[in-house]
């Protein structure tokens, strides 16, 4: 597609993120902080184990029973849900390429390509994620769900809409640059949803590696971004994402990724459900088979899927329609596995609705309810988009008319929710703004 001009100036709804001011409270334990390694300031992990499990037993007790008209919640001891965040190049996709190699997704002889959930040709090309991908895995009988998110700041719309499907996050940081700027936006909005956080300090075999400093500077920004105690009192994990290595210590690294995985199953909450209530499956993600047509991705917050059931689909203005679910996949190792059910608090793939949007909630017939929407930053930067007028105009291009450029920035909006499109000064042009020039360099790339 050719373009004759393409203006790039600041959107009027530009804003920066700044970090709330720290409470006088805050001040002090950030000194303390400041000059005492982090492990000294948490209490031991026994201590806390024995906390969540007498506030688990409280829960339990002062929740409602079945017959006073409210669903019991309950948690799955069998699954875990984990989105991996950091800054750019700091060794995320790698992290995770090491730890579906050592869960045993592939075979002894396959032969995998490095960064193997970078399977976009673009990111590829430019060796950045760009897209939230889904994977699982399974450690001691649990099913780990691993959602890998861009680290560029520019993609954090893709950060913020899978973040509700988690009950926690890896926050990978390097050990020599420690917390950086997007580091501090993906930990913000993470605080925000209540996640705990297991911190992974990578690449300590660095020559000029500074852990202890690493570790320091990030309970700092626990602090600046008013965390919880609970969230302040964060595991840290040492590894080298590229051999595969992780441990408790910097000096001391097991031969494999198994301190890592411990972290997850003890620090990473269970997913606490409703069994028993009416169906809730906010969708997060869409993605387009040319056999399967559109494939709506989500984590089941309620009740239990099944293949064939008629559902709800309801909209967040209250609007709803009646859909049927036509195929349904659960994610396992590196792939996609159909079933004929699914159980709440896992991550799913709905196939069947072919008009279904992000944000919409697939609830039940009857009594199914719509959940709140996804919530996304505003755009920072706009560009215009306009046909091309030059003398050449039809030489090259298939879709070369403004119906088609219509068309094709629209399409974008369903699956880019960080992205908005708005109709220009003349009929020719169009008004596209986003997160940054690289986001919306991509989709220039993509068109």
């Amino acid at each position: 597609m050719q373009m004759q001009t393409i203006t790039l100036r600041a959107a009027p709804s530009a804003r920066r993120l700044a970090p709330p001011p720290p409470s006088p409270a805050s001040s002090s334990s950030l000194s303390a902080g400041r000059w005492l390694p982090h492990t000294r300031c948490r209490r031991p992990r026994s201590l806390r184990a024995s906390a969540s499990l007498e506030q688990e037993v409280k829960e339990r007790t002062d929740s409602p029973s079945p017959s006073a008209g409210k669903s019991s919640q309950a948690t799955r001891r069998d699954v875990r849900n984990i989105a991996i965040v950091a800054h750019v190049d700091h060794g995320k996709t790698t992290l995770v390429d090491s730890m579906l190699r050592q869960s045993k997704v592939f075979r002894d002889n396959q032969v995998v390509q490095e960064r193997i959930m970078d399977s976009n040709d673009l990111e590829r090309e430019r060796g950045i994620t760009i897209l939230s991908k889904n994977t699982s895995i399974t450690y001691k009988g649990t099913k780990i769900n691993i959602i890998d998110t861009p680290g560029h700041s520019d993609f954090g719309g893709e950060v913020e809409r899978v973040l509700n499907m988690v009950e926690g996050i890896l926050l990978v940081v390097d050990s020599v640059e420690g917390p950086m700027p997007q580091t501090r936006f993906v930990l913000k909005k993470a605080l925000e949803f209540g996640h705990a956080v297991v911190v992974v300090v990578n690449k300590v075999d660095r020559p000029i590696a500074r852990p202890e400093f690493v570790v320091n500077s990030t309970f700092e920004l626990f602090i600046e971004l008013n965390a919880t105690d609970e969230q302040c009192d964060f595991q840290t994990v040492y590894a080298i994402g590229l051999k595969g290595k992780a441990g408790m210590s910097a000096d001391n690294l097991a031969d494999d990724l198994g301190p890592l995985f411990e972290a997850i199953l003890r620090c990473i909450p269970e997913p606490r459900i409703e069994k028993d209530g009416a169906l809730q499956m906010l969708v997060t993600s869409t993605e387009y088979d040319e056999h399967k047509g559109r494939i709506a991705i989500g984590r089941l917050h309620a009740g239990e899927l099944k293949r064939g059931m008629e559902v709800k689909v309801c909209t967040p203005d209250d609007a709803c329609r009646i859909g049927k679910i036509g195929e349904l996949f659960v994610y396992e190792n590196f792939g996609r596995v159909p079933v004929e059910s699914v159980s709440a608090g896992d991550i799913c793939a709905v196939c069947g609705i072919n008009d279904i949007m992000i944000g919409e909630t697939i609830a039940d017939k009857v009594a199914g309810v719509a959940l709140p929407t996804i919530k996304i930053e505003e755009p920072t930067v706009r560009m215009s988009f306009s046909i091309n007028t030059s003398p050449f105009v039809g030489k090259e291009g298939k879709f070369v008319t403004s119906r088609n450029l219509r068309d094709r920035l629209y399409r974008e909006l369903e699956r880019n929710l960080a992205m908005k499109v708005e109709d220009g000064e003349t009929a020719d042009t169009f008004l596209v703004s986003g997160r940054g020039t690289l986001h919306l360099t991509i989709l220039i790339e993509n068109m």
